[in-house]
C-alpha cells in the first residue's frame, strides 16, 4: 500500500464520518425526529403503508432514524469510517 492509497483511505474515512450526520439531517433524519415534507417523511409513509401502519423495528429506516436522533455511536462510526476508507482506497485504483 503506497502513501497515496493511505492518504485517500484516511481522507475517505474522515470525510465519511463527518458527512454522515450532515447527510442524515439533509434527508430528514433530525435530532428531533423525522422532518415534515422530507425524503425521510415520504419513506416513512411508504414503509408504514407496506407494514400495515407502522415502521418495522430493526429495519433500515428504524436504524437511520435512531442514528439521526441519537448519533451514530461507536459501531456506526466505525462502519461508516471503514466504508469511507475502503472507497477512498479504491479511488487510487481507478
Amino acid at each position: 500500500m503506497g502513501l497515496l492509497t493511505f492518504v485517500f483511505a484516511a481522507a475517505g474515512a474522515g470525510g465519511a464520518v463527518v458527512a454522515a450526520p450532515l447527510v442524515l439531517g439533509a434527508v430528514g433524519f433530525t435530532a428531533t425526529g423525522i422532518a415534515a415534507s422530507s425524503l425521510a417523511a415520504s419513506w416513512m409513509s411508504a414503509a408504514a403503508v407496506a407494514n400495515g401502519g407502522g415502521v418495522a423495528a430493526g429495519s433500515l429506516f428504524a436504524i437511520l432514524q435512531s442514528a439521526g436522533m441519537a448519533g451514530l455511536g461507536a459501531t456506526g462510526t466505525a462502519a461508516v469510517g471503514g466504508l469511507g476508507g475502503t472507497l477512498g482506497a479504491l479511488v487510487t485504483i481507478i
